[in-house]
């Protein structure tokens, strides 16, 4: 086991150390708020010799994205962090890296979309670029968080897979609140990492290739896109794999989806990021007073884990999906319309009610998580679940 040390720190700060002990060669970033520390942090330890990066300040979020993606195509290892428009301003180089199959390694610090303008969490960056083709893990914790980004760099890297992962926490809630995490030393996690070994790197003079090509009428860009496809299905076992060993050197559980009392749940509440612990709590109280609730909480949502989330929902009478964003013009949020997708097969028709919840940083107070739970256990009772979605703490 590697020598593990508790600290008591921000997520923000975790995170930059973990993206320290992976050594990149290049980070390049701009700054933006709840992101900022990560960058800041960072910038300290390479100025202080505690790593060897080329670290690019950039004007903007897309000249930042854009220097990644120069930087990986010339096989460096490569990291980089931003935050809602700043992750809206790389949205063109966002589909240029995973097309063109770079393992960059992203933080993305959860937070609103304008307008109008707000700081504060809920996950419409993260959710406008669940498409881009990047794989994305999502953080409860700063303790997770930590942990993610050190796997995300042994999954992106994988040969099977050589694709760029966002790792998210969210807004304040995650990154600036102060906490106990266990940080590996610096040894332990260099072999854990590996070092990386590109694949046909534009400074590999004896093997000369060329990126961004032009695939126009008759050219390979249909090709292309499957071929995203298939590495992103092949990730699946990478990201269950690397868990798996992460688990062994931590101590630590990790999978795609995180379950709590579903094992005999009639009422099961779904939700992504720092909500997760609000909605234990409250189902560890509602336990004490008979109820048998459950929580099911997604950590990896691209590749959508729809296996284990019809697994993990079997036999529950009532299901409620938390989301933090919305989906404007669609049948509910995002993540609800990916665990309606994963139950569409299963003979038992579960009813499943959207909440849109915390837009804005708005309070997910205990209460409002009862309520949640109150509204299943009718539900499983009998009454009719509501058409629609519902505004959970909206005015």
């Amino acid at each position: 086991m590697p020598t593990q040390k508790t600290i008591a720190a921000t997520g923000n700060a975790v995170v930059a150390e973990a993206l320290r002990q992976c050594s990149p060669d290049v980070m390049a970033a701009y700054p933006i708020t709840p992101q900022t520390t990560i960058v800041e942090e960072f910038a300290g330890f390479v100025a202080k010799g505690r790593v060897h990066t080329e670290y690019v300040t950039t004007e903007s979020e897309h000249s930042a994205m854009s220097a990644c993606i120069g930087a990986s195509a010339a096989g460096a290892r490569v990291v980089t962090a931003t935050s809602s428009q700043g992750l809206a301003l790389m949205w063109e180089e966002l589909h240029i890296a995973s097309g063109m199959r770079l393992p960059i390694v992203m933080a993305n610090a959860n937070r609103a979309l304008s307008a109008p303008i707000n700081i504060h969490c809920d996950h419409s960056d993260i959710m406008g670029a669940r498409d881009t083709g990047w794989i994305i893990l999502f953080a409860e914790t700063a303790q997770e968080a930590y942990d993610n980004t050190l796997m995300s760099m042994r999954i992106a890297e994988n040969p099977e897979v050589l694709l760029p992962v966002m790792t998210c926490l969210d807004g304040f809630i995650t990154t600036h609140s102060i906490d106990r995490v266990e940080i590996m030393d610096d040894e332990s996690v260099a072999d854990f990492v590996g070092e990386y070994t590109p694949v046909n790197a534009l400074l590999d003079l004896e093997n000369p290739v060329s990126h961004g090509n032009f695939a126009g009428l008759g050219g390979p860009f249909f090709e292309f896109k499957k071929a995203q496809r298939e590495a992103i299905e092949r990730s699946r076992k990478v990201i269950t794999d690397v868990a798996a060993e992460y688990s062994v050197l931590s101590g630590r559980p990790f999978g795609m989806v995180e379950t709590w009392g579903m094992e005999d749940a009639d009422v099961a509440v779904v939700v992504i990021g720092s909500t997760a612990g609000n909605a234990r709590h409250v189902a560890r109280q509602l336990r004490a007073d008979g109820v048998k609730a459950g929580v099911v909480k997604v950590r990896c949502f691209r590749p959508f884990p729809f296996a284990e989330i019809a697994e993990a929902l079997s036999g529950v009478k009532a299901v409620a999906v938390l989301d933090r964003a919305e989906s404007f013009g669609a049948e509910g949020g995002p993540l609800f319309l990916e665990v309606r997708s994963a139950l569409y097969d299963s003979s038992e028709r579960i009813p499943v009610v959207n909440y849109i919840y915390g837009l804005g940083g708005s309070d997910v107070r205990l209460e409002l998580i009862e309520t949640v739970f109150k509204d299943l256990s009718d539900i499983a009772a009998g009454e009719e679940a509501p058409a629609g979605l519902v505004y959970l703490g909206s005015r």
